[in-house]
């Protein structure tokens, strides 16, 4: 069994390793006859048989409409100290490509021919996706322009390349008339390269597989899974605890009782996640006399770690309750009043007798309860909030990685959350099979 589950794990990080390699490597580093090479680091790009190049490529994904030396000058977007022989200003409506001549001479890049001017904007296009990480695209329907000059007027829009403002130079994008821009001219982002020789490209091979998943998990940031797995492993321990009393109270209690009792224990599993995270937040919030007490003593609960096992406990905790309350029910209750005529004390009659018959039930109630608390989401976002290295747990890391167009990382998290569900599911199918074949040898033996 071992073995199998070494091989099934191994085959599950196989799959999530060619998820996240590129579909396709670079082996060679000349291209063939019109095909495209983008290298490893995403700065560079050529085409065999084009006589030019692309590298350097930098993306400003915002810019600034804020005055400048006491002057409005649109919007801006800073240049740094490197100077940039390609620079594009993309707008919805418009994308503006200024060539310094002198480096597209140099480049053996034709101002004029309208196939290079194709060529380059393949370059731009396919290295602004490259590294767009969840961002606007530059747009391939809108118009294209091409310009040498350092300033050229579009539809009423003034579009200015390296202009030198306060001791610093900026691009700078404006209405004809000073006005500022709005709708489809408003700027989305910028972009900067150098135009250098085909031969000149600095193509970085792409690495291997398994060298590339290497570099992934060395730069991985691991704090959501040891949060994951504090919090779970925390949280599981209140679970079993609270989930036992309350299985083993409601036992006790008169049948009317017993339902509202039930009907309390098991809401949080019925709730949406969030709806539990926002009645424990207007439950235990700052301005609560609860939450001002526990800051009052110096333990504040709201936006903290304690507030992860928290919403973990609560959303878990009808999965323990369940499992006990139902495994307590299943006892033959004739065993435990003879225990009860034995001198038993109830103590003894819980430890002694009802745990060790219902405990294979109660296993499962809290291998369930601990998947739910490592899948928990929403009561922990609105709990807790999402601090690295503190409240950010895998199933929040998941949601925010995908929203800031860490695709691969997120993958990589549900991957392992894949894993870890299979694995739980699997014990609660292999140990209930064990289960039942024990029971069914005693019967037989009977």
């Amino acid at each position: 069994m071992r073995k199998r589950l070494i091989c099934i794990f191994a085959a599950l990080v196989l799959v999530a390793s060619t998820l996240l390699a590129p579909c396709a490597w670079a082996e060679e580093m000349q291209p063939a006859e019109g095909e495209m090479t983008i290298s490893a680091d995403n700065l560079s790009a050529v085409i065999g048989g084009c006589a030019f190049g692309i590298n350097d490529f930098e993306r400003a994904s915002a810019g600034s409409n804020a005055k400048i030396g006491g002057a409005y000058h649109g919007y801006v977007y800073l240049i740094g100290e490197k100077t940039s022989d390609l620079m594009v200003i993309a707008t919805r409506g418009a994308t503006v490509v200024y060539i310094d001549a002198e480096a597209a001479q140099s480049a053996g890049y034709e101002v004029s021919s309208e196939a290079d001017q194709e060529q380059l904007k393949s370059y731009v296009v396919a290295l602004d996706e490259a590294n767009a990480s969840g961002g606007l695209k530059i747009s391939t329907s809108a118009p294209w322009y091409f310009t040498t000059d350092s300033s050229i007027d579009i539809d009423g829009v003034r579009y200015t390349f390296a202009e030198s403002i306060d001791g610093k130079r900026y691009n700078c994008v404006i209405g004809t008339d000073g006005s500022d821009i709005t709708g489809s001219s408003k700027p989305t982002h910028a972009l900067f390269a150098s135009l250098v020789k085909a031969e000149d490209t600095a193509i970085l091979a792409q690495p291997g597989l398994f060298e590339r998943f290497n570099s992934f998990l060395s730069n991985l940031d691991w704090s959501p899974l040891w949060v994951t797995l504090k919090t779970t492993l925390t949280a599981i321990v209140f679970v079993f605890i609270l989930g036992l009393l309350a299985g083993y109270f409601c036992l006790r209690i008169s049948p009317r009782k017993r339902d509202i009792f039930d009907a309390i224990f098991t809401i949080p599993m019925v709730l949406p996640p969030t709806v539990c995270g926002f009645l424990l937040l207007l439950a235990l919030g700052n301005n609560t006399g609860l939450g001002r007490w526990f800051i009052d003593i110096g333990f504040p609960l709201i936006f903290s770690w304690p507030a992860t096992v928290i919403a973990a406990t609560v959303v878990a905790f009808p999965l323990m309750y369940r499992s006990a309350r139902g495994a307590f029910e299943a006892l033959d209750p004739n065993m435990l009043d003879a225990a009860r005529t034995l001198g038993w004390s109830e103590s003894r009659i819980f430890f002694k007798l009802m745990l060790p018959l219902a405990w294979s039930s109660i296993a499962a109630g809290t291998v369930l309860a601990f998947a739910r608390a490592l899948g928990e989401f929403g009561a922990t976002l609105f709990l807790a909030g999402n601090y690295l290295g503190i409240t950010r747990t895998i199933p929040i890391a998941i949601y925010f990685e995908w929203m800031n167009g860490n695709t691969d990382i997120a993958i990589f998290w549900t991957i392992i959350i894949l894993i870890v569900s299979f694995l739980v599911i699997l014990f609660i199918n292999l140990w209930g099979r064990r289960t039942t074949k024990y029971r069914q040898v005693e019967v037989d033996d009977a």
